[in-house]
């Protein structure tokens, strides 16, 4: 006989005490839901966790929004190769263009440190402050990069706020970390410092990936060594180093995973999302810049920046650029706004 049909005050508590505990766990459950903060986006296919989850009243850093931009302006026929002294790549510009580009780039590095912060007392045609060696190149990369990786940083493309956002140096970079030249229980292989968690991952997981080319797929197929094969294949540090890159790619995006990846096989091309094959090209877009374009600066840089900081890293290289550098924890740098229509010197050198 069920407790709830029985008489005496034994079967009576434990009628109620069960009728409590079943509206305690309703009321939880309908406040759970009712008070729930977050956001999730279907990513992927069905019943698979593929989702993008986020919380409604997460704060916006005011850097995520793009900047304003500068009025258009009538122009002449002067150009600025005409009316300025060493101009090399922007002086195919109308004069009111390149000062217009002028004033917009202090506004987007340099604020409060204005014009002097690259060029010279001495001239503004002088090369005698390194930042304007620096700048110039610069102002290459980013033509570089909207030229030449579509694949990637298309329809929006990048300016100088991307990485910049209204500071002199952006906040995300990597110098490469010295060797350890110690052994036995000496050499910690790169892990377990405070700055990474005490965790098994790797400190500097910019420079195998980043600036070399070391390969990042190297998910084992089995679960244990194959007979005949131990010593051989990717080695369990190479697999922390990859795990490592993915986590600084999930952080400096702001999303998971399942953002790139179907958890059911990461490895597996077909079951992953297009935004894996934009980041593909993203990655080697970001080698292709570190090598061609920032490293090669360590020659123009000194050791030590306008105000005193760092500039060079223990290794004597320059800073180079990393994830974080352009998107600042965006999957899309600037909520995707595009400048380049406003500033179509941007899009490619000429």
């Amino acid at each position: 006989m069920s407790i709830f049909k029985q008489k005496g005050p034994t079967p009576l508590l434990v009628s109620y005490a069960v009728w409590i505990i079943l509206g305690v766990g309703l009321l939880h459950t309908v406040l759970f839901w009712a008070a729930d903060n977050t956001v999730s986006v279907q990513a992927g296919f069905r019943g698979t966790g593929m989702q993008t989850i986020s919380k409604k009243d997460a704060p916006v850093p005011a850097t995520f929004a793009a900047p304003e931009v500068l009025p258009t302006v009538e122009t002449g026929k002067a150009l600025a190769k005409d009316m300025y002294v060493n101009v090399p790549v922007l002086g195919h510009l109308k004069v009111e263009e390149f000062n217009r580009l002028m004033e917009q780039m202090t506004a987007w590095v340099t604020p409060k440190e204005g014009c002097l912060y690259c060029h010279s007392n001495d001239g503004l045609d002088k090369d005698n402050v390194y930042t304007k060696v620096v700048s110039r190149r610069m102002i290459q990369m980013t033509q570089y990069i909207n030229a030449n990786w579509s694949q990637h940083v298309q329809p929006s493309g990048v300016n100088c706020y991307t990485c910049h956002r209204g500071k002199p140096i952006p906040a995300n970079y990597f110098w490469t970390e010295p060797a350890n030249t110690k052994v036995g229980l000496g050499n910690d292989a790169g892990q377990n410092k405070p700055s990474i968690g005490l965790t098994a991952m790797q400190r500097d997981v910019f420079t195998p990936y980043l600036l070399n080319a070391n390969s990042i797929r190297v998910e084992g197929l089995t679960s244990l060594p194959k007979k005949g094969t131990v010593g051989e294949g990717p080695s369990l540090q190479a697999t922390e180093g990859s795990y490592s890159l993915m986590i600084h790619i999930s952080k400096a995006l702001g999303v998971n995973c399942t953002h790139c990846h179907n958890t059911q096989s990461t490895a597996d091309w077909s079951l992953s999302t297009p935004q894996r094959v934009i980041a593909w090209h993203g990655l080697n877009m970001i080698r292709a810049v570190n090598n061609e374009y920032l490293a090669p600066l360590k020659d123009a840089m000194p050791e030590k920046r306008l105000d005193g900081s760092q500039l060079k890293g223990p290794t004597g290289d320059a800073p180079k650029a990393n994830c974080a550098t352009c998107h600042n924890g965006q999957n899309k740098p600037l909520g995707g706004v595009s400048l380049l229509e406003t500033y179509p010197v941007l899009k490619a050198a000429k």
